[in-house]
């Protein structure tokens, strides 16, 4: 019964009671949250890009190559 009445204060009663931090973010760390989130979108669209592009590309190699085969079996 104690458990669960803690678990209710800090759900509902805590947040309400909580005083706001007035905290100083300098340019550095503005710069280094921006670097973060773009390199997370460069790894996303990387993977993305390789997914897509790579089994695309082994695909249009081998529909090549069976073309080539069949060109040289209608030579000979």
């Amino acid at each position: 019964m104690k458990i669960i009445k803690t678990i209710i204060y800090l759900i509902f009663i805590y947040p309400v009671l909580s005083t706001s931090c007035f905290a100083y973010l300098g340019p550095g760390i503005a710069m280094g949250i921006l670097g973060g989130t773009f390199a997370i979108v460069i790894v996303i669209l990387s993977f993305v890009f390789g997914l897509i592009w790579f089994p695309l590309r082994n695909l249009l190699k081998n529909k090549d190559n069976k073309k080539k085969i069949k060109k040289k079996i209608n030579i000979r």
